[in-house]
This record gives structure tokens, C-alpha cells and sequence, in this order.
């Protein structure tokens, strides 16, 4: 896809990744409308690209429907709706210690927050015969994350949801591409693009990986190729996967004394 003229709604895109991708959007001639918690900073971004700022809390359907609304308000119909609003929380101790708000709350965020925004925009794009979809996943929703099982799940249903988009609408104009990064320097880690290096990449370097897939309309978009070849060696022989995790939470024990998933991207 093309996503220049394009009207485009990232949610989380006031910094991090979707505030990288707002501004590539707008640079290529997309007309952005950016969705998030801190509206101050999503009207400082939407500013410097002439685009527009909606609060919008994704873990409230409503508020989706509002931003879907403004969107199309002030530039037309939706032609690409980004969700990439996300969270990380980590686990207390045991992998089921989370409390139930934090599962609900990943579940709201990675999963239901992606349903309510193509509840809310599927009947027009099949009727136009066009849309997409750019859902953003994790590297763990292809494999995992160590010490945070509710991420890790909900990221896994993330995917599923995206596959399912796919296959049942991709016959109907409905493009869709769902993306799997591994470590990013974004505040979602406490970190920024200086912090970069090796395999932890900007989040500009990300967003340009996003949109030449949406270009490409790939389905899998995998800024860490890697990721590629442990997908593939999980699903060969699990057994082995799982003992080669359970020896890099080993390693992360050793060297932090405890599951610390903001210093995760120094072991891989």
C-alpha cells in the first residue's frame, strides 16, 4: 500500500515507535491523526508533522471509536489504522503471580484494543473494498518473554487475532501486517535512540522496517530477522526451545539476581 494521501491512526504515538512512524507517515504525504494517553505530548508531535492529537485510552472501546471519529472528521475515512499502544509489566515472582488487573490489562491493551478498532472500521472497508491494518505485536508473541507471561500470551493472541483479520477479509481489499520486534529503545524500556546499539534498535530504524512492509503489504514484518530462525528452531523441535530459554533465564538470574526484563536485550 501506498500510504501517501492515506489517513493514518497510530495509537501509542506520542513517542517510542509510533511516534517514529507518525513522522514517517506524514514525511511520505500521509495525513496522521495520533492517539494516546498523553494527549500534551501526542499535540506536540502531531504539531511538528500537521497532524492532529486525540487523547484515547485503547483499553476503552469508546475512546477508539472517538479517535476513529476525529480522524475522519478532519481527514476522511480511516485507510490505515496502526495499533501499537502497548505495556510491560513483568512478573512479581512465579509466572502466575501477576494480579488479575495486570492480565486484564495486557489482555485490553495487546488483544481487545486491536478488536475494537477493526469492530469499528471493518463494515466501511469491506464496503470501499480497502484498508489495512498494521497491528503491532512483539517478538514474544512468536516466541516468549521471560518473566512476563501475561506480555507474552497476549501478544501470542495478538498475532492470532492479525491471522485471523487476514484470512478472513484479505479477499475483501483488507490488508494486514502484524509486527514482531525484539528489543526497541523506547520508553517502554526506559530508553532512548542514543541507548541503541547491536541488536536493540531505534525506534526510527522499526518504523521504516513497518512501512516498507506495509509498502510491500507483508504480513509478518520482523525488524530483528533473527526472530525468523527462532520461530522456525521453536517449531521444530520445542523440546529443544525450551530447554535453550530456560538456560537464558539462567543467565539473566546470574547476572541481574533477578528477572529484569528492561536489561533483557544485553543477553540476546
Amino acid at each position: 500500500m501506498d500510504i501517501s494521501g492515506k489517513t493514518i491512526v497510530i495509537t501509542g504515538g506520542a513517542s517510542g515507535i509510533g511516534a517514529a512512524m507518525a513522522r514517517q507517515a506524514a514525511h511520505a504525504g500521509g495525513r496522521v491523526c495520533i492517539a494516546d494517553l498523553n494527549e500534551a505530548l501526542a499535540k506536540e508531535v502531531a504539531a511538528e508533522i500537521g497532524g492532529i492529537a486525540v487523547a484515547c485510552d485503547v483499553t476503552q472501546e469508546s475512546q477508539i471509536v472517538a479517535a476513529i471519529e476525529a480522524a475522519e472528521d478532519a481527514f476522511g475515512p480511516v485507510d490505515v489504522f496502526v495499533s501499537n499502544a502497548g505495556l510491560g509489566r513483568g512478573d512479581p515472582s512465579h509466572a502466575a503471580s501477576a494480579p488479575d488487573a495486570d492480565w486484564m490489562l495486557n489482555w485490553n491493551v495487546h488483544v481487545m484494543a486491536h478488536v475494537w478498532a477493526a469492530r469499528a472500521l471493518l463494515p466501511a472497508m469491506i464496503a470501499r473494498g480497502s484498508g489495512y491494518f498494521v497491528n503491532v505485536a512483539s517478538a514474544a508473541g512468536l516466541l516468549n518473554q521471560i518473566g512476563d507471561a501475561a506480555y507474552s500470551a497476549t501478544k501470542h493472541a495478538a498475532v492470532s487475532f492479525a491471522e485471523s483479520l487476514a484470512i478472513t477479509h484479505g479477499d475483501e481489499g483488507i490488508g494486514v501486517s502484524v509486527v514482531c520486534p525484539q528489543y526497541v529503545a523506547t520508553p517502554l524500556l526506559g530508553l532512548g535512540d542514543g541507548d541503541a546499539n547491536g541488536n536493540l534498535l531505534t525506534a526510527s530504524d522499526v518504523a521504516q522496517v513497518i512501512w516498507d512492509g506495509v509498502r510491500t503489504e507483508t504480513f509478518v514484518i520482523l525488524p530483528h530477522s533473527d526472530v525468523a530462525k527462532y520461530s522456525a528452531a521453536r517449531g521444530t523441535d520445542p523440546a529443544r526451545w525450551i530447554n535453550g530459554m530456560q538456560m537464558l533465564r539462567a543467565k539473566a538470574m546470574s547476572a541481574h539476581g533477578k528477572i529484569s526484563v528492561a536489561e533483557f536485550y544485553k543477553l540476546v
